[in-house]
């Protein structure tokens, strides 16, 4: 990272999910000021309110832009490039954008977000690994049988590793600004093969099943998740998840000047989750 962290402080947007709390270990641990956005922080922030953005934005010279649930929500874009917009009349210097890839509605919110901010900094990430590990693959996964409403297609699965470096890069170094990084794996692996990696890991019999929407809806209801959001990831999975991604991508190699972390590392990284 940047010699000269001293002098940045980072707003943190989804500070406290997957990507942002990454981020912000690897900025705290570089001696970086951070800032992390959440509703029930000091300052107060709220994407549906913008009232508490101004004081979220004070001082910051960097923000990390990832938008819960998703961009590819309605609603998103918009939300996103009034928040982008406040922070150039603010001063922020740098901003880093957590994007879809290959989403119609990500894609809008890239063009509206460097429009309000043309130096932001674009992450296009589709599947991420640590779904398997840390979020909604993980329950069915640990019952036996991941049940999810697409085919059995190829998927360069991300680390989120790697994810939350390069992010932390482009906000505290140079030579970032404007970029767009299509953040993969460096294969494809189908969702079977995934499951079968995560049995031989974790000594776990798994399997992939593939469901009709409907049932896949059902199972996240009972689940406890809102009725809304599981439509919302039906149609998001079935939108990413024909096929358009499956062709690895080297984001990670030209952020980073390595190769990305195989699924199989991470897998061996995340057994202890399936156990």
């Amino acid at each position: 990272m940047n010699e000269n962290t001293s002098t940045e402080h980072i707003l943190l947007t989804g500070g406290t999910g997957m990507t942002g709390r990454r981020v912000h270990a690897l900025l705290s641990e570089a001696g970086v000021r951070t800032r992390v956005a959440s509703r029930s922080g000091e300052p107060r922030f709220d994407w549906h309110d913008t009232s508490t953005w101004d004081a979220a934005l004070d001082g910051a010279t960097g923000v990390y832009l990832c938008y819960h649930p998703d961009l590819a929500f309605p609603g998103a874009a918009g939300t996103v490039a009034a928040f982008a917009e406040r922070a150039a009349r603010a001063g922020v210097r740098r901003m880093a954008l957590l994007s879809g890839r290959g989403e119609k509605g990500a894609r809008e919110a890239e063009d509206m977000v460097r429009a309000a901010f043309p130096g932001t900094t674009v992450l296009r990430c589709s599947v991420f690994a640590q779904d398997f590990s840390e979020s909604f693959f993980l329950p069915p996964l640990l019952e036996g049988v991941l049940p999810l409403p697409v085919p059995d297609v190829p998927e360069p699965f991300v680390d989120l590793d790697d994810v939350a470096l390069v992010a932390a890069r482009s906000l505290t170094g140079d030579g970032h600004g404007g970029a767009t990084y299509e953040l993969t794996g460096p294969e494809a692996v189908t969702f079977a093969e995934a499951v079968r990696v995560v049995g031989e890991v974790s000594g776990r019999d798994v399997r992939f099943l593939e469901v009709p929407p409907e049932e896949f809806v059902a199972a996240m209801a009972a689940a406890g998740a809102p009725e809304e959001l599981a439509h919302g990831l039906v149609g998001l999975l079935e939108e990413i998840l024909d096929g358009r991604n499956a062709e690895p991508a080297d984001g990670v190699e030209r952020a980073l000047g390595r190769p990305a972390t195989p699924f199989t590392d991470y897998a061996r990284k995340a057994a202890d989750a399936w156990r």
